[in-house]
C-alpha cells in the first residue's frame, strides 16, 4: 500500500488539486484548505506511516491476562479485532490512508465516509489502496469508501447496529457531536483540542518561549495546536512582554486578559475566547496567580485533549500531571507531540478524548477488543 501511494503520487496530487480548486471557490478557510492539501512530501509521510504500522507487532492474539485457576481451568484473555470499523471525517485525506492501514493491520474492515470537499482525493486514494490489496490476493472490500454527497450515508453507517461494530467521528465539534448523539453503533469520541501551555513560576523562560511558539505556530490547523497560554504571576513581568513580541513576530493575534492587554496590539479577551479552538494564528493568554488557578482554568475551559506545563519544579510538575484531566499531559514539551506517529504507533485513527476503552492517540491496540478463552477437562460447576 505504501509503495502504491508513492508510485501513484502524481495521480493523487492531480485529484487533490480538483478538491483544492473547488474548496477555494467555495470559500473554505485556510485551516481547512491546509488539512485538505496533499503534496508529494505529505504522501510520502503517510506512506512512511503505513510502513511503520506494517513493522509493528500484530495485536490480534496478544495475551492480555490469564493463568490457571485452582480448579484447573486455564484462562487466557486475548486481543481480537473489532470487526467493521466506520470512520466519519471531514477534509482530511490523510485519514483515509491512516484508517485503512490501521484497520487492516488489526484485522478489521474499514468503511470510510469522508466529506465531499475531499471527494476526488479520497476516491483516488481508496482506488490505490484497493488495487494494492488485490495485488497481494487480499479482498479489496477490506477498505470501502461510502458516498459523500448524501447525508443519508452517514445516518445509515452510524445506525447499522449489528453490521458495523464501531464508529469513529473525526473532525470539528459539530460533526463529532452529531455522530455521538445520533449513533446507535458504539462510538469513540475524538474531541476538539483547546490545548493549554502553562508557564510555571519555576520555568526556564527560554524553554517556555520555544515550547509556546512550537505548540502554537508549528501547524495551526491541527487539534494538538496550543490555543491558550497561562503564565504564573511570578514570571509575568518578564515573560508577558517577551512572549507577546515573539508570538506577534509569527503573526499570532493574542486575545489577552488585563495584564496581556497592556502590551501593544493585544486584543482584550472575551469570555468566549477562553474556550475557543481557533485552528488559526490566534491564542488566548492569561496571567494566573498559582498552579492551582491554572489547573482550575484548564478544568473549566479545556477539552480533555492535551495540556502542558513548563517548569523546573518537580513537585509542580507532579501536581500538574496528577490533577489535570486530559488524554495527554506534557512536562517541558510541546503539545504538538500528541500524535500517533510521534507516540510510535506509525499512524493514528484519531485522538480519543473520552475515557472508555481508548484515550489519547488511537493505534492498533485501540482497534481491538478482547475475549476470554477457557480450557477445561470436563469441568462442570456445582449447582447452587
Amino acid at each position: 500500500m505504501a509503495a502504491a501511494l508513492r508510485q501513484r503520487a502524481p495521480e493523487i496530487i492531480e485529484a487533490n488539486k480538483k478538491d483544492l480548486e473547488a474548496g477555494r471557490a467555495a470559500g473554505l478557510p485556510d485551516n481547512i484548505l491546509d488539512r485538505l492539501t496533499l503534496t508529494e512530501a505529505r504522501i510520502d509521510g503517510v506512506a512512511t506511516g503505513l510502513e511503520t504500522v506494517a513493522g509493528l507487532a500484530d495485536p490480534v492474539g496478544q495475551v492480555l491476562n490469564g493463568g490457571i485457576l485452582p480448579n484447573g481451568l486455564e484462562l487466557k484473555q486475548i486481543r481480537v479485532p473489532m470487526g467493521v470499523v466506520g470512520m466519519v471525517y471531514e477534509a482530511r485525506p490523510n485519514v483515509t490512508v491512516d484508517a485503512a492501514g490501521l484497520a487492516l493491520k488489526s484485522g478489521n474492515a474499514a468503511l470510510l465516509r469522508g466529506s465531499s470537499t475531499a471527494e476526488h482525493s479520497n476516491t483516488t486514494l481508496v482506488a490505490v489502496l484497493r488495487d494494492a490489496l488485490e495485488s497481494v490476493n487480499l479482498p479489496a472490500d477490506c477498505v470501502q469508501l461510502l458516498p459523500c454527497h448524501d447525508r443519508a450515508s452517514v445516518t445509515h453507517l452510524i445506525t447499522a447496529r449489528g453490521l458495523v461494530d464501531l464508529v469513529i467521528p473525526r473532525g470539528g465539534a459539530g460533526l463529532i457531536n452529531a455522530v455521538v448523539e445520533q449513533a446507535t453503533v458504539p462510538t469513540i469520541e475524538t474531541g476538539v483540542g483547546n490545548c493549554h501551555v502553562y508557564v510555571d513560576a519555576h520555568a526556564d523562560l527560554d524553554m517556555a518561549e520555544a515550547i509556546v511558539l512550537n505548540a502554537k505556530t508549528r501547524r495551526t490547523s491541527v487539534c494538538n495546536a496550543a490555543e491558550s497560554l497561562l503564565v504564573h504571576k511570578d514570571v509575568a513581568k518578564e515573560f508577558v512582554p517577551r512572549i507577546t513580541k515573539a508570538l506577534q513576530q509569527e503573526s499570532v493575534t493574542i486575545h489577552g486578559d488585563d495584564e496581556f492587554a497592556q502590551q501593544p496590539n493585544v486584543e482584550k479577551a472575551t469570555d468566549d475566547d477562553w474556550g475557543t479552538e481557533y485552528l488559526s494564528l490566534d491564542i488566548s493568554a492569561k496571567v494566573v496567580g498559582s498552579l492551582d488557578e491554572a489547573v482550575q482554568h484548564i478544568a473549566t475551559y479545556g477539552s480533555g485533549h492535551s495540556e502542558a506545563i513548563v517548569t523546573n519544579d518537580v513537585a509542580a510538575a507532579r501536581k500538574f500531571t496528577t490533577r489535570v484531566d486530559a488524554a495527554a499531559v506534557f512536562v517541558n514539551a510541546s503539545t504538538a507531540f500528541t500524535d500517533g506517529a510521534e507516540f510510535g504507533m506509525g499512524a493514528e485513527i484519531g485522538i480519543s478524548t473520552q475515557k472508555l476503552h481508548a484515550r489519547g492517540p488511537m493505534g492498533l491496540s485501540e482497534l481491538t477488543s478482547s475475549k476470554w478463552v477457557v480450557w477445561g477437562e470436563g469441568h462442570t460447576r456445582p449447582k447452587a
